[in-house]
Formats: C-alpha cells, structure tokens, sequence
C-alpha cells in the first residue's frame, strides 16, 4: 500500500495533457491530493496548491508521486535533485514510469538511509497466464478510443461510479500507473510480456455473477503506430459485451506522432466492431464518450448534439455532465 495523501510532482511537463497521472488523482481521489510541486519550466497546472516539500510534510503529505508521464516513461535527469530531497525529508516516492525507481541507484541508496520506501507501480506482480479465449460469465464494458489520452479511464470511472449509484453490482478494473493509483489494484499492462497480455486482462476480469459488470479500463488506441498492441490486448483478452468509443474532437494529430491525423469515430467504429466479435460475437457499440475540456459549453453542446445524429447512439462527456445515458445503454443489453 502507497501511504496517502500525496504531493503531486508535475516536474518540467511541457503541457496539461503530460500530467495526466497526477490529473486523475486529483479528479477521482481529491482528498489524497495534498498540493502540487512544479520546476521553473513546468508548462502544466492542476490548480492545487503550489507547496514546497517542507510546506506538503507540514501539511501530512506522506508520498511524492511522480504525476508526468512523458513518451517512453524515463525518470529525467531535471527532476533528481527533487526526487533526492524528497527523500531525504521523509517522503516515499511513488512512480507509474517504465524507468523503475528502483533501478535509480542513487535514490535507491538515499531511500535506504533515510528509510523511506520506493513504490513502482508500473511493475506486474505476478506471471499472467497466455489467454485462452474461453468466454467468462460476467458482463463487461471497454471504451476504446481514437487516440491515447483521449479520455478511456474517465469513462470507465464515470460509469463504474454511475453503476455504483444505481446499485448495481460493477468493479472498475484498473490496467494503468494512473487507475491503479486511484483505486489501489489492477495490472500495469502495458509492462506485461506480450505474450500475455491478452491472458493479464483475462486473468483481472475473471467469472462472475452474471448480472455484474467489469469496467475494464482503456490503454492506447487501434490506430497509433506506438500503442495498438496494447489496444488489441484488451479487446481480445477483455471479451467486451459493449464498447465505448471514445474521442476528444479539438486534437490535430495522433498524441507524440505528428504526421498522423486522428481516425474519424466510424472508422473506430468499423474497425474495433470485428476485432471484438472474434471472441465475443455478440458484442455492441452502445455509446460515445467525448472529452469536451478543450471546448466551450456551447460548442460541447452542439458537437455532441450532432454527433449523436451522425453516429445513432448516445454521445456525452460523462466528465462534464454524467456516465448516466452511457448507462443506460449498457443496462438495455
């Protein structure tokens, strides 16, 4: 267990978006976020309370969490003197990055003389089965989307608090640094073996009542060169009874690939539908999740009014608004 409550660290993170760990703290557990720590160069701001580590330890903060998550996962050589002084004033440091704190010698000797604890998150913890394929009971939901960071683990935490609301039985299963550092559990997939990918989510997602639903959690998308193998996991290993497309309208390209446009929602559509129907024939597209963030509440409203038109299902930001509509669809299964 990673002791709470937090001092987000934002590092020097170039834009919002970079800062996304530490940004889904924040929405989904308010009450471990603490403050935020920022270098000079820090380009991204969460609205918390900008605190030193003196001011976040007067104040109970009991873990420096490293919120960035920058292209390939790396610990940079700018934030190590933070990381040092940090522990050296008693916190622990908790990291969803591939670069694994525990492969830093120098924290790793400075965490040993002042006794604090290093906590990779990013790390499975046990040997995940190979998929087999075989359908689970149980129902389940997976957003997939039409780029990373587009806003798949809000949707699933939407709905999976929506469920809770009605009272009906759902687990929002966390396959991310950041999911996983807001719920306690899940698997870091996309530091699994290949190989077994698919068989980790089979394995997080196993039997149950028939009437529950699994939330799985989104990672990557079909259509980035970088990460659609962790998308394909999901979707095959997941068996999905309903998806959720999910998009952010105002993106000019694909997130860290500038030469790729982003798909339009139909061509999600099309492609995504029959990759699932491979181990689950009989699942549905029943909803569009849309991150609206970056747009007024009248351009929201216009573009979800259109694209619920365009597209013959529900289209909402269940963020802004709620997961109820995108419920209800999953509920009429």
């Amino acid at each position: 267990m990673i002791p709470t409550p937090y001092l987000l660290f934002l590092g020097d993170a170039p834009d919002q978006l970079a800062t996304k760990v530490a940004q889904g703290i924040k929405d989904w557990r308010p009450d471990h976020a603490i403050g935020q720590l920022r270098l000079p160069t820090c380009k991204a701001d969460l609205g918390l309370t900008d605190m030193t580590l003196a001011e976040a330890k007067a104040a109970g903060a009991k873990t420096l969490v490293i919120g960035v998550a920058n292209r390939g996962g790396v610990i940079s050589p700018a934030w190590k003197e933070i990381l040092i002084a940090a522990i050296e004033a008693g916190f622990d440091i908790a990291s969803g990055l591939h670069n694994l704190l525990r492969h830093e010698a120098d924290l790793v000797a400075c965490s040993m003389a002042h006794g604090t604890s290093l906590h990779d998150v990013r790390v499975p913890g046990i040997d995940y089965p190979i998929a087999n394929g075989v359908k689970r009971t149980g129902k389940r939901v997976l957003a997939v989307g039409t780029d990373c960071s587009v806003g798949k683990m809000y949707t699933g935490l939407a709905i999976d608090a929506e469920m809770q609301k009605r009272g009906m039985k759902s687990t929002f299963r966390a396959t991310g640094q950041t999911g996983i550092l807001i719920t306690g559990q899940g698997i870091p997939l996309d530091a699994v073996i290949a190989d077994f990918m698919a068989g980790a989510v089979e394995y997080v997602s196993p039997d149950n009542d028939p009437d529950h639903w699994d939330v799985i959690e989104g990672q990557g998308s079909l259509f980035h060169a970088s990460y659609s193998g962790v998308t394909m996991a999901l979707i095959h290993g997941g068996q999905p009874d309903a998806i959720i497309l999910a998009h952010e309208p105002t993106r000019k390209h694909m997130r860290g690939l500038p030469s790729y446009t982003l798909p339009t929602l139909e061509a999600l559509r099309d492609m995504c539908l029959p990759i699932a129907q491979v181990v689950n024939p009989a699942c549905k597209i029943v909803g569009i999740s849309v991150n609206t963030a970056s747009m007024s509440e009248d351009e929201a409203r216009a573009y979800l009014s259109e694209l619920e038109a365009r597209m013959g299902m529900p289209a909402v930001d269940p963020f802004r608004d709620n997961a109820e509509r995108l419920v209800d669809a999953l509920e009429a299964l």
